[in-house]
């Protein structure tokens, strides 16, 4: 059985995770078998990945109504160990959701993307603009017909491959700060160009073109000149970011799983692998890593669920869980030895998973930075 944290650390959550628990393993089979089973090319098994979550009601996770964060770091952590790759289409549409539903604008899209009948991109990142997302210079400039003409790029914007729609991030004046705004753009809009990339772990990703690219005033997200962007963006990462330590926590468990079983089996020496004190001293590290890992992520879900701010306790969980998930999945791959850096191993393919965690939804060098100043300020 696929292991959860609500399974063994039950005081961070409700009955409901419990019954959510039962219906995540239930999708489970499905979701998994995306990546061997969805027809030859990266796209068909994008394409498929959608489906399964959508058939599986999980994108009302992330999407329509209000956001329990802990029940969104238990879809995480089950994707994480069944499918990396569900789980980032998984957790990018709830990118592309939360700021439409905290400006309540577009919900019509929200309970669309609720039901899997739109799939969102969250197109914030740009050539010379990533942690520092003031730089961006994505523009936006009032049309004759009082809608609105963007024009820029953007780049390593997940989902585009199966999006429907991106929230693009531009400036109304360069250089101006408050001056950013959120706008919904439909991939099909003229002027609007995807170009596909390739990551180290396959997922849907690529670059998103504006050139003239006409939208009705309606476009803008709120409405109104004063909605800020920048604060729907910052917002939706801060509600976000934790989530991201969780899915590192379900890859880090399957790999543990993963070398757990390869050393009970494999013998050397006349004896399972798993009798040699190096090799339980390096499983020792890996348990006591992924126990410190649930801890921190589900210390801050729990802080967000009860309405704190937790800025720092969630810039502590993003930092440890990933950082830790690395570590564990490292010494899974050792573990598993010449199999392990095989192209098709789970373990190697986990090694590839795990390492734009520490990157996406800010730096672990950002999160330190965060983590810092509050304890030189407040400690």
């Amino acid at each position: 059985m696929i292991g959860l944290s609500s399974d063994d650390l039950g005081m961070f959550f409700e009955p409901r995770h419990q019954e959510l628990a039962a219906r995540l393993r239930a999708a489970a089979p499905a979701i998994a078998a995306v990546e061997t089973s969805a027809g030859q090319g990266e796209a068909a098994r994008d394409a498929a990945a959608v489906a399964a979550l959508g058939d599986a009601g999980l994108f009302g996770l992330v999407a329509g109504g209000s956001i329990d964060v802990r029940s969104i770091c238990l879809a995480r952590e089950l994707l994480g160990w069944v499918s990396p790759r569900a789980d980032s289409i998984f957790a990018v549409q709830g990118l592309g959701a939360y700021p439409l539903s905290l400006a309540k604008a577009h919900l019509d899209l929200v309970t669309k993307a609720a039901e899997g009948d739109a799939v969102l991109a969250f197109a914030l990142t740009e050539p010379e603009a990533g942690s520092d997302v003031g730089a961006i210079a994505t523009h936006a400039v009032p049309s004759e017909t009082g809608g609105w003409i963007l024009d820029g790029e953007k780049t390593l914007i997940s989902n585009l491959g199966v999006a429907t729609h991106a929230i693009v991030f531009a400036t109304l004046e360069p250089g101006a700060k408050g001056a950013t705004r959120a706008f919904v753009v439909p991939i099909d809009t003229p002027g609007v160009k995807v170009e596909p990339m390739q990551a180290t772990a396959p997922h849907p990703i690529g670059r998103l073109i504006l050139r003239g690219a006409k939208l009705p005033a309606s476009a803008l997200v709120g409405g109104a000149p004063d909605t800020s962007g920048l604060r729907l963006a910052l917002a939706t990462l801060d509600t976000f970011r934790v989530t991201v330590g969780a899915a590192a926590v379900g890859m880090a468990r399957r790999a543990m799983h993963e070398a757990i079983t390869h050393v009970r089996a494999r013998v050397q020496f006349g004896a399972p692998l798993a009798t040699q004190p190096l090799v339980q001293a390096h499983l020792a590290d890996m348990a006591v890593d992924l126990d410190a890992a649930r801890l921190l992520v589900l210390r801050a879900a729990f802080a967000k669920d009860a309405g704190e701010h937790a800025r720092t306790e969630v810039s502590i969980a993003k930092l440890g869980a990933t950082e830790a998930a690395q570590r564990v999945i490292d010494r899974a791959v050792q573990l598993v030895g010449g199999r392990g850096v095989m192209a098709g191993a789970v373990v190697e393919h986990l090694y590839r998973a795990i390492r734009p965690l520490r990157i996406y939804e800010g730096t672990s060098e950002i999160q330190r930075t965060i983590i810092g100043k509050a304890v030189a300020e407040h400690a």
